[in-house]
């Protein structure tokens, strides 16, 4: 078998070490003489993974006491809606649109709030982050909702905007553990584990304690996540497979260096690739240089016809899922944390022989 690089924006690769020794514990893990998707998620086994991998978490992003961490279901998208179920209180939300995930974001949380659009990028086709001077934020919004980093068209904050008192709140599906991240400065982060941290299917959302506060109790409590915090994210069945290649990455990322080491890393294939992209007069970013995306970056051939061979002999080069997303169309190279510099450096390699051959 020969494993290829996968740029998949996700569910996207796992470290190879990780599925390995998932492959050897499949059938029996530990002492339990049966598969950890087999055995009770409130079996000492099963508890003893769950704590030790909130807290490798905890470790890893330096979490502060006074925040809950809740590993869920339901993918980020279904927390679009829950978000404001819990905290908007019946009163207004401030979103900032970024992009495609953010405005689908802002569109789930208008069932249950009124949404302000406090900025917004969209009339230069979310090509860059608003500027901070230029945001209309209410003091008496529930929260301001963020979206650091968009998948779609590659467009990344690169610090934690200031808000006032206002919690924020940040869908970190696609930079969680890529690199630092001062969790004081959001009231509550949610994310999608099928990029940084582990299959599809897994949420991990931490949040702070007074935050969880707000949730009604009129709501139905598979939707609140107070109970959620209660129960120890136990509230149903986990999904303890989810969990348990989650908690396997987090001690793959602390064996690398951890979360800086992380960052190190991803800068450096970020820089490799948009150095190659802007000097090679041939392939294009449309992002503003200040908003580009450590994580995804799109990016497109001179001649759109050219797109279906360059997929097809990227792909004869070991070189997968490299098809932007539908909505944009040209090319899309994901670099999360299980992409070695290695991949890129392949990716750069094949993009100028293509180049050559075609330009």
């Amino acid at each position: 078998m020969s494993r290829a690089y996968n740029f998949s924006a996700g569910p996207a690769a796992l470290p190879e070490e990780v599925l390995r020794q998932a492959q050897a514990e499949l059938l029996e893990w530990g002492g339990a003489r049966a598969s950890v998707m087999e055995v009770s998620h409130r079996g000492k086994e099963f508890i003893a993974l769950a704590e030790a991998a909130e807290q490798d978490l905890r470790e890893l992003l330096a979490i502060p006491a006074g925040y809950k961490v809740l590993f869920l279901q339901g993918g980020a998208t279904q927390h679009f809606a829950q978000i404001p179920l819990n905290f908007a209180g019946g009163g207004s939300a401030d979103y900032v649109l970024t992009g495609d995930w953010s405005e689908k974001a802002a569109k789930e949380a208008r069932a249950y709030t009124q949404v302000r659009i406090a900025a917004s990028a969209a009339d230069t086709n979310h090509d860059r982050i608003p500027p901070r001077a230029q945001w209309q934020l209410d003091e008496r919004a529930a929260y301001v909702h963020i979206t650091p980093n968009e998948t779609i068209r590659g467009v990344e904050f690169h610090d934690i905007p200031a808000v006032g008192a206002v919690p924020l709140v940040g869908d970190v599906s696609s930079t969680i553990l890529s690199r630092p991240l001062d969790v004081s400065r959001y009231a509550l982060l949610y994310a999608g584990a099928q990029k940084n941290i582990g299959p599809s299917g897994l949420v991990v959302l931490i949040v702070r304690d007074d935050l969880l506060e707000r949730c009604p109790k009129d709501i139905p409590k598979i939707f609140n996540y107070a109970e959620h915090a209660a129960q120890g994210s136990m509230l149903n069945t986990p999904n303890t497979w989810g969990w348990y290649l989650a908690g396997l990455v987090f001690k793959w990322i602390k064996a690398q260096g951890g979360v800086a080491a992380m960052g190190q890393r991803n800068r450096a294939k970020a820089e490799l690739l948009y150095g190659y992209i802007d000097a090679s007069g041939y392939y294009r970013n449309p992002v503003e240089p200040a908003a580009r995306s450590w994580m995804n970056v799109p990016f497109t051939l001179p001649d759109a016809a050219l797109d279906a061979a360059f997929l097809k002999q990227a792909e004869a080069a070991g070189l997968l899922a490299l098809k932007g997303h539908r909505l944009v169309g040209g090319m899309r190279a994901s670099l999360y944390n299980a992409m070695p510099l290695a991949g890129v450096q392949a990716l750069v390699d094949f993009m100028a022989d293509f180049a050559r051959r075609h330009g």
